[in-house]
This record gives structure tokens, sequence and C-alpha cells, in this order.
């Protein structure tokens, strides 16, 4: 079995973009992922394709070379805060209406390439930090987003994966940078959070679908 996670920076997270060991896994939530699968079974391949900066239409525009070139058999989706932040400080997000579309033309055309794919849609998020503060309030758009998500997930059946309110209830317990250090990147304890509740997701429903 082939797992990939396919997102932003928060995907990403420093991985050495031409290795699949250990070194491509990234510092984030899929390294985490990535240990906490291969404990259970060790023969299933874990596939990290987050890049640093994307938004909705960058992963598109390579989700040939990066999902459906790997056939994986589950994809796992992070993004959205990109689209949001890159209009607030360049004028180059992609507005909800354009976001919609592109996301949804990015789930029918994988299941069009690969029908017995199973995909998990994730919540995107933010917290007030240093690099969202300042412009909190536009940085909140980003649950009108994860609101859309969520519809897609219904429209074609998807797991979808809610994370904002499950650091909304951590942070509240230790400070914002415990879990998020500046607001929209996880620090460990972050990363830690966002793998656990994806292997709850997938051990209670995609593992146990696929056994039965």
């Amino acid at each position: 079995m082939k797992i990939l996670f396919f997102g932003d920076s928060i995907t990403d997270m420093c991985r050495h973009q031409e290795r699949d060991d250990a070194f491509g896994m990234g510092e984030g939530y899929v390294f985490y992922i990535a240990g906490d699968i291969k404990r259970q079974d060790p023969s299933i391949e874990v596939i990290n394709r987050g890049i640093s900066g994307n938004r909705i239409v960058d992963l598109y525009a390579r989700i040939k070379r990066d999902v459906w070139n790997h056939r994986p058999d589950i994809l796992s989706v992070l993004i959205g805060i990109n689209d949001v932040w890159h209009e607030i400080e360049s004028n180059n997000g992609v507005e909800l209406d354009r976001f919609i579309k592109v996301y949804d033309m990015l789930i029918s055309d994988t299941l069009q390439v690969l029908p017995e794919i199973k995909i998990v849609l994730c919540e995107p998020f933010v917290l007030k930090g240093p690099a969202t503060e300042e412009n909190y309030e536009s940085f909140l758009q980003v649950k009108e987003y994860a609101k859309a998500i969520k519809v897609l997930a219904e429209k074609y059946s998807l797991e979808f994966l809610s994370l904002q309110d499950k650091l909304n209830k951590a942070a509240k317990k230790n400070c914002v940078s415990v879990y998020l250090y500046d607001g929209v990147h996880p620090d460990t304890a972050g990363a830690r959070l966002i793998a656990d509740e994806w292997m709850n997701l997938y051990n209670k429903k995609i593992k146990k679908n696929q056994e039965e």
C-alpha cells in the first residue's frame, strides 16, 4: 500500500525533495505519521509531496507528476492557508469561488484517473501568532475555505479531517506557540497533534474499511 501526502509548507516542513526515506518525510506531521504507519506495517510506503508556498492552483498544476504518476492507494490533502495568506501579503491568493472550483477539479480528475483511491481532505487552520496577529481578521477567512472543503468531502463521500477545533482547545491549555509557532506552521506538539488526529481517522475508518 502507498500513502501520499500533498500540500504546502505545513506538509513539506523542510523535507529533502530528492528522497523518499526518513529525510524525505520532513520535520512535521508526515514524519510522525510515517513512523506510526510503519510500526503497524513496514511494507506501507509513505510519500511526502508538500511544497512550501503552494496554493490550490499549484497543487492542481503538479498533480500528475506528484500524485497520479505514483498511483497511491491513499491521498491526503492539506491546503488552504496560502490561498488566504498570499492575498493578504501580495495580492496573489486564490479567492474562495476559484478555490472551490479548482479543488473540485483536483478531486474529480483524481477519482477519474485512480477510481479506487481513498482521499482524506484535511481542514486548514490558523491561530493568532507572530505571522497572523496583525491581520488576524483577514486570516480568519480560512474558516470559509475549510467549510467549502468539508462540503466537497461530503459531495464525493471522502474523509474530512477536522483540525481547527482541536488546535483551538489545545492552545487554550498551553500557549499558541507550543502548537503553531507563528500561528500557521506547527511546532513539534502541533505536528504530533495533527498526526494523532490523522492516525485516529486512519485506524477507525480507512484501515478498518480496507480490512473488511
